[in-house]
């Protein structure tokens, strides 16, 4: 099992399964270590369905809450990251799901378009993370869902509650927008230099 930092009050390193035991009996000491040593992961998880930083912060906090309330249920089969991540994931999608006024464009064809992926590869990771926040959030969740996280379509639809075609319509439009944000962001990171 990998070991965890030192504790300022012990001379051991705790295991995973030290942690989890910990937890699992309220010991603030393991819950405290806990949040620490996971809380940047889960984190980027809440940044990556968050509007912003103030809600990614918000739902971090409700994950960890869930998180050490349930933590008896994990039975050390899988991954503890893996389960812990998928309450962050899906704390921050309960969050916008049922939200019905977002406005849905049903497409009935399904587009490829290898060069919104091109363009978002050459992006820093701040700069596609923030165009990926300011998406509108029934697109920003589907393109989180099946381009970042693997789920196909029929497992998004599952998720959100939405059919497989409005999941296709929505990461279609998700691209779309992104990549005129990147055009945007290009066109003024050449204006610039130019003009520097």
């Amino acid at each position: 099992m990998k070991p965890f930092r030192v504790l300022a009050d012990k001379k051991y390193y705790l295991t995973q399964e030290q942690l989890i035991k910990g937890c699992k009996k309220n010991d603030r000491t393991a819950q405290s270590e806990l949040f620490k040593q996971y809380k940047d992961v889960l984190y980027f998880v809440s940044l990556k369905y968050s509007r912003n930083q103030g809600e990614a912060e918000d739902n971090l906090h409700d994950a960890f809450m869930v998180i050490f309330d349930s933590i008896h249920k994990f039975e050390n089969r899988g991954s503890f990251e893996g389960w812990m991540k998928r309450i962050t994931m899906f704390k921050a999608i309960n969050r916008y799901k049922n939200n019905k006024y977002i406005p849905v464009a049903i497409l009935e064809e399904t587009v490829t378009d290898t060069a919104v992926e091109t363009e978002l590869s050459t992006l820093s990771l701040d700069t596609l993370l923030q165009c990926i926040q300011e998406l509108p959030d029934q697109y920003r969740l589907v393109f989180n869902l099946y381009q970042l996280d693997g789920y196909s379509h029929k497992e998004v639809a599952e998720i959100l509650n939405i059919s497989e075609s409005t999941s296709k319509s929505n990461f279609h439009r998700a691209k779309q927008t992104l990549q005129k944000k990147i055009k945007t962001l290009t066109h003024s990171k050449k204006t610039e230099r130019n003009g520097a």
